[in-house]
């Protein structure tokens, strides 16, 4: 294999790179990303970054001298637009086509916008253009912010916004915000920080559309579904993401909520691979940090090998910043498993609990638990590890 390609430069590309490098791949490795900028670190964006505790440097996911390692060719700036998977070919917007000999497919998902026409003063936030864009409108003075989606990156953007001194208003759809993640009584917990730090938040009602008014079409409110208006000068949507795929449409991949793919990171097409939010591994699509750093491990040794001699099996973990506390889970709970309180108070937002299903441990959670969490959490992954051995040790 004398090339390998790389479509997204983000968390799942860059730490793929690294992966095909450390394990002896040494030719041509080429590294196309749409966004200008080096590989940076997303969650930040939605907390310190935008609070501006944190500064743009931060962010950054390698250094120069670990960038010169990579001895990568960059293309920055550059949209994958479609693929001919018989030639292995990769066509670039406004540029010739990149013919390879590997490919990992890493575009991750873009956020999911509200119909109607775009406003100005209404953000999505999951490029580091959109956090700036974002950060720049809260710096006019006070704002009455609206959030539309009640999950963690709105929770966390009602947080900062909160700490920023705007009146902050959160509307989710759903009865309770979090309940598939986390389970009612455990959802009704971290639902109650929004009030505890001023911020209201307006459950089962959704969006029936932005006012605007002005030469410059601003949003000036949300009308929701119950007929109520909501005053806005800033609107954050916040309503989930869809894996980048559209650029795959008609190249023989199969797509469904992703790049369809085995355990190990493998497509049904020779040489091929994806890695991240972008791909629907065995049948599961996780938007988490810790699954795009621990597939690209796999997905490189296999597309290496031309062959699905690794599986990824590890377990599902993500973590959340909201009002000064830190929420982490881990695991595979059900909507019957029962929470457990082993240490701590739900009062005072400080407590470990444990979900349970036939006597058994299924998951953890934490608030403001970060030690106690881990051990537990590492406990739970050696029993899914014993259960669901990995293939041999990359």
């Amino acid at each position: 294999m004398n090339t390998v390609t790389v479509i997204g430069a983000s968390l799942a590309g860059l730490h793929t790179a690294r992966a095909l490098r450390s394990q002896g791949f040494d030719g041509r490795l080429v590294i196309v990303g749409d966004e200008h900028h080096r590989p940076y670190d997303r969650p930040p964006l939605s907390k310190g970054f935008l609070t501006g505790a944190t500064d743009q440097s931060q962010l950054a996911l390698a250094d120069a001298e670990e960038i010169a390692d990579l001895d990568a060719e960059w293309r920055l700036g550059s949209r994958a637009a479609g693929l001919d998977t018989g030639t292995r070919s990769v066509r670039i917007a406004g540029a010739a086509p990149l013919v390879t000999d590997g490919l990992v497919i890493a575009t991750g998902a873009t956020p999911r916008q509200l119909p109607g026409p775009a406003r100005a003063g209404v953000h999505t936030l999951r490029t580091l253009d959109d956090a700036q864009a974002l950060r720049a409108d809260l710096a006019r003075g006070p704002a009455r912010v609206v959030v539309i989606g009640g999950g963690f990156i709105g929770a966390e953007v009602a947080s900062s916004c909160a700490a920023l001194g705007h009146e902050v208003t959160v509307v989710e759809a759903a009865p309770l915000p979090l309940v598939p993640q986390l389970g009612d009584a455990m959802a009704r917990i971290c639902a109650a920080l929004h009030a505890e730090h001023g911020v209201t938040l307006l459950t089962g009602t959704g969006v029936a559309g932005l006012c605007a008014e002005g030469a410059t079409d601003r949003v000036t409110a949300v009308d929701l579904a119950d007929g109520s208006r909501l005053p806005a000068d800033v609107v954050v949507v916040g309503i989930g993401v869809r894996p980048r795929t559209d650029w795959l449409e008609g190249s023989g991949l199969p797509l469904d909520d992703g790049v369809c793919c085995d355990a190990g990171c493998v497509t049904p097409v020779p040489a091929i691979v994806a890695v991240g939010d972008v791909a629907r591994v065995d049948g599961c699509r996780a938007e988490h940090w810790t699954s795009a750093t621990e597939q690209a491990a796999v997905a490189a040794r296999n597309l290496l090998a031309n062959a699905t001699v690794a599986t990824h099996r590890s377990l599902p973990y993500f973590w959340s910043d909201q009002y000064g506390v830190r929420i982490q889970f881990a695991g595979h709970r059900l909507p019957t498993d029962t929470p457990r309180l082993i240490e701590g108070s739900p009062d005072d937002r400080s407590f470990l609990a444990a979900y349970e299903r036939d006597g058994r441990t299924t998951a953890v959670l934490a608030l403001n638990r970060p030690r106690p969490f881990m051990r537990l959490r590492r406990e739970l992954a050696r029993e899914v590890a014993e259960k669901c051995p990995l293939s041999p040790s990359l």
